[in-house]
Parts: C-alpha cells; structure tokens; sequence
C-alpha cells in the first residue's frame, strides 16, 4: 500500500470555513482528517501542498515514520502551522490504516475504556451573538440567555460552556480582545463593566439552565494575570465546572490556580508533550486541554498520558466539525482520565451534509463510532456544493 493523492478541500460555515485533507492510497484506500486555518493558521494547507511531494509512494501504515521524518525537516520552525500541516497528515494516514484492516482508530490502540463519552453544548451563546446566519435563535440580552439555557437542558445535555458576552449597553458582542479585536484589545484589562457582565451572563445561565447544569467558562486570552484571578474570582458564586484560561506562562497560571476555588483548564493551544510539559510540572491545571486535529492523534495520546503521570485530567478540544468530532471522540474513548469532551451543536444548516455519519448524541452523551477509520468520510460532493467564503 502507497500514498498517491494528497489534496485539501473546504467547505462554508458562514463566519468560518471547514478544511478537510485527503489522502488516497494506491488500493483505493482514503484517508481523511479535519484541520482548520480559520482562526490564526493560513497557510496550513500550503505547507502540506509543499511536503506532498516526499510522502508520494511511501505507506501510509508507516505513520510514525512519516510523522518523525516530518518533525525532523521542520524541526526549525516547531509548532504552529507546521505542526497542524503534520498533525493534518498524521490523523488521515491513520485513518488509512484502519481502514485498511477494517477496524475503529481507537482498536489500533487497545480498544475503548469507555462506550460513551460526556459531552458539553460549547461557545453556549457565542455563536449566536455573533451572526444570526446559522438558522438559530440571536443572543441580543440576558432574557436570551435564559431560554438558551432551557434549550440546553431540555436537549439532555448536563454541560454547557460560554464566553464573555457582553449585553447588557445594546450592542450584544463577544470579548474579543485577546484576539486583536474589539473590548480590552490591547490593553487585556479586567474592567469592571466587563466583571459585571460575567456575573449577568452566569446568573442568566444559572436561571434558564438550572441547578443541575454543569457551567463552564471560556476566558480565551481576554486577559493578563492579574485579569484572569479577577474574572476567576468574580465568577465563583456560580459554582462552575472550570475556568478556562489561555497563557504561555506555566508559573502564571499555576500563581491563578491556586488562588481560584474554580477548577483550571488550559493548554488547547500547545504543541506536543514539550509544550505541554514545563505546565505539568507547576500542576498549573487541573484539565489539559488537547487539540487532535493540532496535534496529531498520536501525540494527542501520549499527551494524554503523560497528563496521567501528573494525576491531570484531560478534555479534547473541539471547535471544529463532525470529522474532529469523531476523531475527538476516539481520543476520548482511549483516556481513561478523561474529564468531558467538547462539541458545537450551534452550525451551518447544511453541517450534516459533510460527513456521511454524523455523530449520535443522545442524553448529553455521545456514542462511539464503530465504522472503520474515524467511522465517518468527507461527503465531497457537499463540500463542493457550499465553496468556502470568507475566513474569520
């Protein structure tokens, strides 16, 4: 069995696009993956148009290989796009592999530890703030909030993270200043007006979604330090799952960690077990996040279990399609110290189109694939059919 084809494709979702690489063997075997450049990554799909060439002929079963040799000629330039081009490539040659002995990813590992895996409605509100384009209800006040949270409920989901939302002056947005745009940008204080929107935000959640809802929040890299253990502190009356946080100091975060009775999560944009390390060492969290389709699966793994020697729990991150979600899930279904995995259930209204199976969630719960590979393919004929239009 041989590479022979390596081609990437795209698909519209509104405010975003959807990136798909495919890997074609010479036994007619495809292999597919779900990677984004959508949020800070263009180019990724250039870098892997740029290696394509080496990997022609070589076995896609050799995954480690291939990954290893890859890592070696980009060792200069480690991380950021040329990690997702590599993790894109690594995650489609091991969907080649399973197929091509006709078993789930997560059998090439051991086999499941688990038959269904916890999940959380993720960016709860977020999504629709921002565009009204998806054919869900907007977010506009605090009264939406509160019917969003009887949604989530009434869908079976026990789980639901947001964002800082800011509604409460008539111009409903999203905090984006850690992201060069927008409130806070590029100061990343934590105002008071800011504050005061958390504590709305929560209390509206609180009230539409019940008691019994777990309620998670996603600071992103809204603030700095001293930020971050405001809002932290802010926010603890409203008994939250954790507090999500984005920083590139370990010794920051563990400083935020232990002066927050919330529970910490980070690290969904680290790069490998080297990035990851120097954060277990400071037990600045207590749930690492790991990206799949950044990573690669297998790194994703022994990310996971290098958390483990840690006594850390791990949530895969998972803001992208049904494609991540499944392969998300097989890393979810090898963990055993897995804390609750992420999916976006607010999407384009043609979202199902792309795969050919689309993840079951039932209950808050979402059952292993059980088809070869991932368990789902690109629908390429839908992909085509809604070209991308604009990044965000």
């Amino acid at each position: 069995m041989k590479i022979e084809r390596i081609e990437a494709l795209r698909a519209d979702g509104i405010w975003r696009a959807f990136d798909f690489l495919k890997i074609t063997a010479d036994n007619g075997i495809v292999g597919w993956s779900e990677f984004n450049q959508s949020f800070g990554g263009h180019g990724v799909s250039a870098i892997i148009a740029q290696v394509a060439p080496q990997l022609i002929g070589q076995d896609p079963g050799r995954y480690e290989a291939i990954t290893a040799c890859l890592y070696g000629r980009m060792r200069t330039a480690q991380g950021g796009m040329a990690q997702q081009a590599i993790a894109a490539i690594e995650n489609a040659l091991i969907d080649i592999k399973a197929k091509s002995l006709g078993i789930p990813v997560y059998e090439l590992f051991g086999g499941p530890v688990r038959e269904s895996i916890r999940v959380y409605w993720s960016h709860c509100g977020t999504y629709r703030v921002r565009t009204e384009k998806m054919g869900v209800p907007k977010v506009k006040t605090y009264d939406d909030i509160v019917k969003l949270g009887q949604e989530v409920a009434a869908s079976g989901y026990s789980a639901l993270k947001t964002n800082v939302l800011l509604l409460g002056d008539g111009n409903p947005r999203v905090r984006g200043g850690g992201f060069g745009r927008g409130d806070g940008y590029p100061e990343l204080n934590a105002d008071r007006y800011v504050l005061d929107a958390l504590r709305a935000e929560l209390t509206a959640f609180r009230e539409g979604a019940g008691k019994d809802m777990d309620i998670l929040v996603d600071l992103n890299w809204n603030f700095k330090t001293e930020g971050f253990l405001r809002a932290a502190r802010a926010m603890e009356p409203y008994d939250l799952l954790w507090v999500e946080i984005d920083t590139r100091d370990p010794q920051a975060l563990a400083y935020i960690r232990n002066r927050t009775t919330i529970p910490v999560a980070s690290c969904e944009c680290l790069f490998g077990r080297r990035d990851y390390r120097p954060f277990f060492e400071q037990a600045a969290m207590d749930v690492a996040i790991i990206d799949v389709p950044w990573n690669g699966f297998s790194e994703s793994l022994k990310i996971a279990a290098m958390a483990d020697a840690y006594e850390i729990n791990v949530a895969p991150h998972n803001f992208y399609g049904h494609l991540s979600t499944m392969m998300s899930a097989h890393l979810a279904a090898l963990t055993p110290n897995l804390r609750i995995m992420e999916v976006d259930p607010d999407v384009v209204p043609w979202h199902d189109d792309l795969c050919t199976v689309k993840p079951v969630i039932k209950n808050g719960q979402m059952l292993l694939p059980t088809g070869p590979g991932w368990g789902t393919d690109v629908n390429e004929d839908a992909v085509r059919k809604h070209p991308a239009q604009t990044d965000w």
